[in-house]
């Protein structure tokens, strides 16, 4: 038997029949275009969540009054009925954690407006933060300087701001020096963010850091809680040590009762990801089980044109059964021919997921990934449906009698 004839006549028919191969291997190429570009986001959106959306490193925690990744609605109810963190609870920290290289502060609100001159912007993140924070969120300026102590300590009325700041409200414009007002109040600029562009269709230059004391004060004490956060010198042993202390320095200052649970929430990088994987990784299964519906009707339909080639070509397959074929040798040109077929509509699949990843990401800023494992067992399993749904064609052109066969007409 020769292969790459079989391969060629399985080409071949596609090309004639253009129409119907469109049709048979839609299914095929729908299953695997979905599995390439749900793996493409997920594997995007997992590194962009790693490395973005938490912005920790390995050596990070965060101290939240109720964490953000809670799946239980009763730790939910109770942990909004928990005080707020304060600023003495983050000197409380600050003092008891002996193993964190830094401990900082932030508090934010999400829906600030910022206005210069005559020209403003809306939907800022407004973030209160201590000097501190830099370091552990590694924030970048393209000009000026980052709030310090002094400013902290003053109340100083200054703000780094975002690349979406500059653009839209002062373009062409020296912004260092420039007087802003946030929600009301006069700030001064100092210093400008790196730019990073846009995410999920969000921009994530759309900000303004102030000092935490100064956004206290604007926005009220009692009505926000901060967040602490804690970088270690070094992951593993010494993050565990670190996250020890600032517990216990925690509830000796919030007094939490010996033995009772904390009256506040510690994640770390991987706890975190732990919970945004195990999500992902649920809506990746789903997906997968759409998908394969939709393989299983591709399978279905090639195993059905198949047949329909089986009966246009029996004549062909008595002749060469009659030149000394074998069983063995129709069952493997057929078995080729629909293998052929499926692999075709996976490699179109392949494409059309890539595709439409890139098209996603290029639109709105979706981050996506590109596996090669997903590649290739997406052209793994379109074969493997060719191979399955085309068994039962393939012994029945094997099995047809060659004197039989000759006498068949179309």
């Amino acid at each position: 038997m020769n292969i790459a004839e079989a391969i060629r006549i399985a080409l071949q028919s596609l090309w004639v029949n253009k129409l119907r191969s469109v049709l048979t291997l839609l299914g095929v190429v729908i299953g695997v275009a979905a599995v390439i570009a749900v793996v493409t986001f997920v594997s995007g959106i997992n590194d962009y969540v790693a490395q973005k959306v938490f912005n920790l490193g390995a050596d990070v925690f965060i101290i939240f009054k109720v964490s953000p990744a809670v799946t239980n609605v009763d730790h939910y109810l109770e942990g909004e009925k928990r005080k707020d963190l304060t600023m003495e609870d983050y000197q409380a920290v600050a003092e008891g954690c002996r193993d964190c290289k830094y401990i900082g502060a932030v508090v934010r609100n999400e829906s600030g407006k910022v206005k210069y001159a005559e020209q403003s912007i809306s939907d800022t993140s407004v973030r209160g933060i201590t000097p501190s924070m830099a370091p552990i969120y590694d924030l970048d300026l393209s000009a000026g300087r980052m709030l310090n102590e002094t400013d902290l300590n003053n109340r100083s009325a200054v703000a780094v701001v975002g690349n979406d700041i500059v653009e839209h409200l002062m373009a062409g414009t020296d912004p260092l020096g420039k007087e802003i007002r946030i929600d009301g109040w006069t700030y001064q600029i100092i210093g400008v963010g790196t730019k990073k562009g846009k995410t999920l269709g969000q921009s994530a230059d759309n900000y303004v850091f102030i000092p935490i004391t100064m956004f206290l004060k604007q926005y009220g004490v009692h009505k926000n809680s901060i967040r602490i956060s804690g970088k270690a010198a070094s992951a593993g042993p010494m993050l565990d040590e670190a996250v020890d202390e600032a517990r216990a320095a925690l509830r000796a200052k919030r007094h939490d009762p010996l033995g009772g649970d904390d009256s506040f929430d510690i994640e770390t990088n991987a706890s975190l990801l732990g919970i945004w994987t195990n999500f992902s990784q649920t809506f990746f299964i789903a997906t997968i089980g759409i998908a394969a519906i939709s393989l299983v009707v591709g399978g279905i339909v090639i195993m059905n044109i198949m047949l329909v080639s089986v009966t246009e070509r029996t004549r062909e397959i008595g002749i060469r059964k009659a030149l000394g074929a074998r069983r063995e040798d129709v069952l493997l040109q057929f078995l080729i021919e629909s293998v052929t077929l499926a692999l075709t509509g996976g490699a179109l699949g392949v494409l059309l997921g890539v595709g439409i990843a890139l098209t996603v990401t290029a639109l709105i800023g979706m981050p996506s990934s590109i596996k090669l494992w997903a590649v290739a067992a997406g052209l793994i399993v379109s074969a493997s449906v060719g191979m399955f749904f085309g068994v039962y064609p393939a012994r029945k052109a094997a099995k047809l009698d060659p004197i039989v066969a000759l006498r068949f007409e179309t």
